[in-house]
């Protein structure tokens, strides 16, 4: 009960953030706490550490990445030209807006697909005039398809980065396994939110009121650095793994890289456009304390008896066949992720499918459909995941207020057929490959 009270204290304070104390802190505060009463220990701490750093900062690497291709006009660059491919047809548009959501939430993780595409479609929406209704629309579809299709690598996610280092999966298997399974899922996504939505989006638009796509790039060396750099970085990610080279170390070097081409370094800074200290300053660290705060605040928990209880949902669902075991996991997973965040709904999905030690088949199976359900369930609810949170407080900032309960709805709604088609598909690929 302890343990309990410590966590459900921790996540109300990183849901309401007070003024000054920001995630990471909060998260923190409950991780003294759990110290202090005992609930874990400092052995606890070395190992909740083990399990987060690599995927912390590799987080963290890449959203600087992220930030200094925005700065550069990368991401505007990007959705000009899907918004001229749209030929003045709202209902061509929205797939594309849809289908650059997916790639970029693939190469950028999912934060960087929901903050940083999100207010560039509303810019360009209100440009066209499109009535609030219908940007509305536009709107949902890019927060929603920011986490339903960041499956298809390790770094796609924060989620994926802790499961795979956690269960030593390789680059390489874990795209294997993945790639085909985010294309079904970006593929469900697509149908389920046309189903919901499509009916309301026959708008209109003039695309003369676009500017250029070329108008939007700010920095020429750094647009024209992306593609080879993202290109090397993808295979780099490949390469290191079997030799078991840190993703961090190897996301960081190519930050670095596109921090000193963005800061012209070589020149001493002359030349520049691209704010280098702005990127680092608004990197999310905070994500590295709260990813240690609230891992060690869950870690006691586990101890407490969750593991327990989730230990013995896995071996019921194990003693059926593969299908079920898949979904009954992925399910679990979300709900999990849903009312209790889904970064500590990793953690303790990771520790329960370990202590159930199971074999074959039906342990990978269940290790992948945890990171489905932890990627997809925190659609279920807005304290589900940081990133939603976030990209409510960047839509209330840009006039597009959407409430708990709308959200809600709206989630509840298409979450779950894109899960469980999601999690199908993964119950019948992963045994033929």
């Amino acid at each position: 009960m302890l343990a309990l009270a410590i966590f459900i204290a921790t996540l109300i304070l990183v849901i309401w953030q007070p003024k000054g104390l920001g995630i990471g802190w909060s998260a923190l505060a409950g991780a003294v706490v759990a110290l202090l009463t005992g609930v874990v220990g400092w052995a606890g701490v070395a190992v909740v550490w083990h399990i987060v750093w690599d995927a912390t900062f590799t987080f963290v690497a890449l959203i600087i990445i992220s930030l200094l291709l925005d700065q550069a006009g990368f991401f505007s660059w990007a959705a000009l030209h899907v918004a001229r491919w749209g030929k003045g047809r709202g209902r061509l548009l929205f797939p594309l807006v849809v289908v650059l959501g997916a790639i970029i939430a693939a190469l950028f993780a999912n934060d960087g697909a929901a903050l940083l595409l999100t207010p560039i479609v509303v810019v360009i929406l209100v440009r066209l005039e499109f009535p609030p209704s219908a940007a509305l629309l536009f709107i949902i579809a890019t927060g929603f398809i920011a986490d339903t299709t960041s499956l298809p690598l390790v770094t796609s996610n924060l989620v994926n980065i802790v499961t795979a280092n956690y269960f030593n999966i390789g680059f390489g298997r874990y795209a294997a396994v993945m790639v085909p399974i985010d294309l079904v899922s970006l593929a469900a996504s697509l149908i389920v939110l046309w189903i919901a939505l499509g009916r309301r989006l026959s708008v209109r638009y003039d695309t003369a009121r676009l500017d250029p796509p070329s108008s939007a790039i700010k920095d020429k060396l750094v647009f024209r650095a992306a593609f080879p750099l993202l290109a090397v970085l993808i295979i780099a990610y490949f390469i290191s793994a079997p030799f078991g080279v840190p993703t961090a170390l190897v996301t960081g070097l190519a930050a670095f890289v596109l921090m000193v081409i963005a800061g012209r370094w070589w020149r001493v800074g002359r030349g520049a456009t691209v704010s280098v200290a702005s990127a680092v300053r608004h990197a999310p660290w905070q994500i590295v304390l709260f990813s240690l705060g609230m891992y060690i605040v869950v870690y006691g928990l586990g101890n407490a008896g969750l593991t327990d209880y989730g230990v013995a949902a896995l071996h019921w669902l194990a003693r059926q066949n593969n299908l079920i075991a898949t979904v009954g996991t992925g399910f679990l997973s979300a709900a999990l992720a849903s009312v209790m965040n889904n970064m500590p709904s990793t953690l303790v999905s990771a520790l329960a499918i370990d202590h159930a030690q199971l074999a074959g088949t039906t342990r990978e199976l269940m290790v992948y459909a945890s990171i489905i359900g932890n990627d997809l369930g925190p659609k279920f609810t807005p304290i589900g995941s940081l990133a939603t949170l976030l990209w409510l407080h960047v839509l209330a900032t840009k006039g597009h207020k959407i409430g708990w309960g709308q959200y809600m709805k709206i989630g509840l709604l298409i979450t779950p057929p894109v899960l469980l088609a999601t999690l199908m598909a993964l119950a019948m690929w992963l045994p033929v490959i």
